[in-house]
Order: structure tokens, then sequence, then C-alpha cells
């Protein structure tokens, strides 16, 4: 879909930048052959400033979810903040296995950038936020050197650079609201929503950073051309993390409703080599099934992350691992992360280990029950899924472990 641009008069980015094209086909956030502030105007035109309730109608009609895992759609958010919030651009990236926000930073700063300001010129925001990795900081202020908007934005709200806290759960809401208090990156207990009482007890927002990106590009060339690409219930494009057994990781952008085993393939995977795939990252879920979607009505894509299993790899092993690393990220808090989470890596890793205890799968079910939904945050919900998803795509592992104290699957190697 082509879409010509128009020049805004009032627009106080850099002046005389042509009218330009919407970028077609799937390459939209990663258009830009740099990320320099002039290739950026070139390719995606100058920032616009929607008000309130045109940048909210546009949002709604574009079907925009957050992209940060919980897949919330992105008016909302703006719709439940109070006046005057606190805007915080969350591109921590706490989940190990994704580079999506780092892309977005190296390559296409200045579409983040530009998603904040309009949300804050929009919402007449009160404070302006950026949390990125202490490794990204320095890409990011050199972008941020480039603009002559780095100040003030119509509300006069400065942006304020933090560095991300380095936990996993640390890139939570309201972990980030706390980093950005000056506080220990941890997420809270929510009473109350941060949209009513975050950052010093005022109305806060907290939207990733390819979040914002895609929310710069809607603003600019509206919910059509957005929906041009994906399907109707999971419209857009997304920006996907493929590592694993895979010839090297890779972030691609893909329509909504993309195929998983045509996403693994653009990245260079054999599908009939792979076992299974673990969607979402480290709170996401195992699956065998490859011609499966990736969307919310099939395959939610939660952080986008696809970690590829190749055949000759114990499914159980290689879950266990990841549910220590997962315990190990408790900030122990509340008895189901303190106590929960390092019961279940233990039990997993004695399947593992070939313990032929027969009980063992029923106590991860039981120990799933006691933390699911018990927490000050959602760190054992996911947990438990990925641990509940992987006794039912490696059932055969668990099986052999237990019956004969060995992985049928390493063994064949």
């Amino acid at each position: 879909m082509s879409l010509l641009v128009p020049v805004a008069p009032d627009n106080p980015d850099v002046p005389d930048v042509p009218a330009v094209m919407a970028p077609s086909g799937r390459a939209r956030l990663l258009a830009a052959p740099s990320a320099t502030l002039a290739d950026h105007l070139t390719t995606f035109g100058r920032r616009p400033h929607p008000d309130r309730a045109t940048l909210l109608h546009t949002l709604e009609d574009s079907g925009l979810t957050g992209r940060g895992g919980a897949g919330f759609p992105a008016w909302r958010k703006l719709t439940a903040a109070g006046p005057a919030p606190v805007v915080i651009g969350n591109a921590s990236e706490g989940e190990p296995l994704s580079s999506k926000d780092a892309a977005l930073l190296r390559h296409a700063p200045h579409l983040v950038i530009d998603g904040l300001r309009i949300v804050a010129d929009a919402l007449a925001a009160a404070e302006l936020h950026l949390v990125v990795p202490v490794r990204l900081r320095p890409a990011v202020a050199a972008a941020l050197a480039e603009r002559d908007d780095d100040a003030l934005t119509l509300h006069d709200a400065a942006l304020t650079l933090h560095d991300a806290g380095d936990g996993f759960v640390s890139g939570e809401a309201s972990a980030v609201a706390a980093l950005v208090e000056g506080r220990r990156a941890v997420p809270r207990d929510h009473p109350v929503r941060l949209a009513v009482a975050g950052v010093r007890g005022r109305p806060t927002i907290v939207h990733n950073a390819e979040t914002l990106a895609q929310l710069a590009l809607v603003a600019r060339f509206g919910a059509g051309w957005f929906r041009s690409a994906g399907t109707l219930d999971d419209p857009g494009t997304r920006l996907v993390t493929v590592t694993g057994a895979v010839p090297e990781s890779r972030v691609l952008e893909v329509p909504g409703g993309a195929r998983l085993d045509e996403v693994l393939c653009a990245a260079g995977a054999d599908p009939d080599a792979l076992r299974a795939v673990l969607v979402g990252g480290y709170h996401g879920v195992w699956t065998p099934q490859l011609n499966r979607t990736l969307s919310p009505a099939d395959l939610p894509p939660g952080a986008g992350v696809l970690l590829a299993l190749g055949h000759g790899r114990c499914g159980v092993a290689a879950s266990a691992e990841i549910a220590r690393y997962l315990a190990n990220q408790s900030t122990r808090q509340c008895g189901p992360c303190a106590n929960g989470l390092p019961r279940m890596a233990s039990v997993l890793e004695r399947i593992a280990r070939g313990d032929r205890d027969t009980g063992l799968a029923l106590e991860i079910d039981r120990l799933a029950g006691l933390v699911a939904g018990r927490g000050a945050c959602h760190h054992p919900d996911g947990t438990a899924r990925l641990v509940l998803t992987a006794l039912e795509t490696f059932a055969s592992d668990v099986a052999s472990h237990i019956e004969d104290g060995r992985c049928l699957e390493e063994a064949a190697r």
C-alpha cells in the first residue's frame, strides 16, 4: 500500500524534508538504510503532532497491540492514564533470548523517540523517560544529539535516559517505574494500576520500545496502512528474534499471523530438523506443530522470541535449564517466587537427571497450581506455563527419563 505523507508546516523537526511514500512490504520498522536522523527523515518523514482524540482514534482503528509481551491494545493504555502522566519508553529487554529492542535502538532509534514524543504531546505529559540497556546508551544518546527536539516537546517535557536493570523481571512495567523513581527495579504488587498512580504517585504509562516505534508509524501513515500487513485479528508487522537451532540468531520483521515454519525458514532453519519451538521467550510455550501461526488466537508471540530445538536435544533438559534460570531470577518478594519456583525447577531437574520417581510429573502439576496467579507479578505464571507445556510437548522424553533413566532422544544422536 502506497501513501504520500505531506509536510506538516508547524513541525519543529529538521526543516525542508519532502513528503515521503509510506513503506511497503514487510520492511517497515527497519526500512531506513541507517540510524541517522537524515535517513530517518528521508524514509519516514517528519514527526506528526496528533491531538489526544486523533491519536487514540487512529490507534484503536489500527489494532496495534503492545509488543512487550502482554499484547494489550495500545490505545487502551493511553486512554486509562490520568492527566499530565509520566510516559516511559521501556527498552530494558530483560528476556535473555530477545534482541528486537536492541535492533531497534541500533537501527531505528528515531522511531522509538518519535513514539515517545507523539504520546507526550498528545497527552500533555509531565515527564518523559527512556530506559535502555547500558551497552546501548551511547547509540541512543547519539540519536538524541542529532535532534532539535531533544530538550523540549510541545509541553516542555524533557526526555531523561535511564540505564536498565539487569534482571529478567526488571523489564516488568512496575519494575521500570520503580527504576525511574530511583529505586530497585523490581515488580510491585498491583493494588493500584500504574495508569492511576505510578512514578511518585503520578499517572504513568509504560510502553515497550517496539510499541512506540509502531505507534510512530501509525501516527504518520494511518490505521489503514498499518492493517495492510498482517491479518484481521493481528494486523501490522512485528519484530521476532529467532535463535537456537538456526545458522545464526536473527531479528526478522514478519507480518501478523505469519506461519511458524515460514518464519523459521526465513531465518535459515530447516523445519524438518526441529523437534519443537519455544514461542514467546522464557515465559512462552513449547510447540512441536510448526504449521501454526504467530497470532493471539493461535500462538501468542509474547516477547517476540522463537527458540528452535533441534532433533537430538532433550526437551526436558532444555526446559530444566530455563526453569532454573527463572527460579534464580526471583526477587524473593513473595512465596510463589521464593519457594515455589525453585521447587518446581528442582523437580524438573530430577526428571532430566533420570530420577525414576513416577510421581514427579504430578508434583510439577501440583506446584504449578500453587504458584500461578498468586505472585506479586506474572513471573510465577509465566514460569509455570513454560514448565507445563514442556511436560506436554516432551512427554516422550519425560517417559524415557522416568522409565529408563535416560533420554532416548539424546541417546539416538
